[in-house]
Order: structure tokens, then sequence, then C-alpha cells
């Protein structure tokens, strides 16, 4: 039976990289009817983060990647590690061991990650481990190990990276580098779970393509039924309309706030108010509004900045559709 593994270190929320991985890993599993684990390598105590596995749990629930067994915590299976080494040598004056050049246990009795790896590969039974390729150079000393406890090494598979668009490695100047910082603006899971997948398995490294993420951003959006796009921006569904035009769920929550919290300013255009009023009380719908205040040669610019209190926003015809007619005639009473 096909098992897989996705091995992130709880430094944070997960990198872009890390979730590529992550995504393989499902894709792999899934099309060979396999099993994920998930296991959170958590050997380097210098490098955890403090909630940094709840942080990686709540990254791949958000990007909708489902794990089959887990969470498991390497430093929880330390003994089992010990155990493990024991197998393959003896620890030196210090305390250390080592296999060649390589530390499996420290002076202070604590796994390695090479150590802890190969161990846990072994005895969660991994048959292929689909990582990037900044873990290439990992395969040679893990396979060995594995060996060398008397099991059959599993199939090494490294992707290519994922890059900033100046082929360094990927950091926030390059707009985003995390699961957070795309979620924080406003890029919907959907969205960055579509690119991954799209990248697959990359054989060389590849440039973080940002305006391919947005427009993916905007067709999600335009996929999600009112009441979940609604619910997504946290206002109520009445306000739907005028969040079509958002290109990400932060543009959405802006468009919401300019219908729902207008600012007040006065307003002197009487004759396109008082129309705009009839038309309202009339039953006309919002874009039959518009076409109407525009062939009689009304001020549209009046009829936005009585409504939200600004000159730009959302299409005028949206913020109509977002409000009831009560509401219409209120702001626009002078």
């Amino acid at each position: 039976m096909i098992r897989v593994r996705f091995a992130p270190s709880p430094t944070g929320s997960l990198h872009l990289g890390g979730a590529l991985s992550a995504v393989a890993n499902r894709r792999f599993a899934d099309a060979n009817d396999g099993t994920l684990l998930l296991r959170i390598d958590d050997t380097d105590e210098a490098r955890n983060v403090p909630g940094g596995a709840e942080a990686i749990v709540a990254d791949l629930e958000w990007l909708g990647v489902r794990w089959d067994e887990g969470p498991v915590r390497q430093s929880e299976r330390f003994v089992r590690h010990r155990e493990a080494a024991h197998l393959i040598g003896e620890p030196d004056d210090e305390g250390a061991l080592r296999y060649g050049h390589t530390t499996l246990l420290r002076p202070d009795g604590t796994p390695t990650y090479q150590l802890a790896s190969a161990v846990d590969d072994v005895d969660f039974g991994i048959t292929h481990v689909i990582r990037g390729s900044d873990h290439r150079a990992n395969a040679e000393i893990q396979a060995e190990l594995i060996s060398a406890l008397g099991a059959e090494p599993p199939e090494y598979v490294h992707h290519g990276l994922l890059l900033g668009e100046d082929g360094t490695k990927l950091s926030k100047r390059h707009g985003a580098s995390s699961l957070a910082d795309l979620r924080d603006a406003g890029i919907p899971p959907e969205a960055v779970r579509t690119y991954l997948e799209e990248l697959g398995l990359p054989k060389h490294d590849v440039h973080l393509d940002l305006p391919r993420l947005r427009r993916l951003s905007i067709e999600a959006l335009a996929a999600l039924p009112d009441d979940e796009l609604a619910a997504r921006v946290g206002v109520p569904v009445s306000v739907a309309p005028v969040l079509r035009g958002a290109r990400d769920l932060a543009e959405a929550r802006e468009y919401a706030a300019i219908v729902l919290e207008p600012e007040h300013v006065d307003v002197d255009a009487p004759e396109t108010l008082a129309r705009f009023r009839e038309l309202v009380e009339s039953g006309v719908d919002a874009k039959g509004i518009v076409r109407e205040l525009k062939a009689v040669g009304g001020d549209l610019k009046a009829v936005r900045l009585a409504l939200t209190g600004r000159e730009r926003g959302p299409e005028l015809a949206a913020v109509i559709a977002s409000l009831p007619p009560d509401e219409l005639l209120r702001r626009t009473v002078g």
C-alpha cells in the first residue's frame, strides 16, 4: 500500500514551498489509493515556535489538505529513536552517537533530524518521500540509515522549489512567502490550492506567479454562492452584489465597509437626488436606476457621494442593489 508523509517543522505558518509539498503528497496518495501521514518534525528545539504545530494544522485545514493519520510529533518518539540508534552504533565518550560523519544522537541523548526521520519512515511504513529539492542531500544518508535498520528505503521524489520572481528564496518582499501572507491578503484558499495543483511536481525551480494567483482569486470568488461569499466577508447576504466586484476577500471587506459604514458629506444635486428617489419609489431595479439617470444627464457622482460619502468604490449599480429601498431614500434626503 502506498504511504506518504508530509513532515513540516513547527516554525510558524506554512511556507508556500511546504504547501506545494503538502498538496503534492495529498494528490499522490489520492491517485494511488494511499495514505498521508502528517508528521511534525520538531527535533530541533531551537527552531520550534510556540504554537507552530497548531499553525500548520490550521493552515492545512484552510487549504483543504486533509491527512489520514497524525499529527505525530517526532519529539514524542525520542525513546524509540534512541533505541534505534543503539541498533546502528554505540555512543562515544561524550555520549554522542555518530554514523560516519552524521550525528544521530547528541551528547545529551536527543535524536537529530536525520535519525528521527529515518526511524519514523521505517516505523510508519512510508513508501514514497515527496519533498522539495532542498532535501535532496538528505536522501542518501536517510536511505543508508533505513538500510542499517534492516528495512527497505522509500522511493525519494524531489520537486523544484518555489522562488521569488527574481529567483531568490521566497520572502515577504516578493509579495508573499507563507499561507498566512496570502490569507491576510484576502486570497481565498481555493485559488491557492488550484495554483499549487497547477504546479504539480515541478522538475525545476519555479517563480511565484502572483498575477496568476490573483486571476485564480477572482475566479474562486465568482464561483462562490452569495451566502458563502457574504459569510467569508462577515457581512449580511444582502450586501453580496457589492462584493461581486472585488478581486479578493480583503477588497471585498473594503467594499462592504463602503456600503455599510457610509461617511456623511453634503451633496448639492437636488434634481438628481429627487429623480433618484422617484425611481427607487417606483421599484426600478439598480441597473435601471443608473441607466435612467444617465439618460437625463443626472449627476451619478452625487448619488455615489450621497450613498457612501466616497467618490470611488464599487459599481454604483452594485451599491444601490446592496441597500434596501428605505435606506436608499434615507441617505439621499437632503
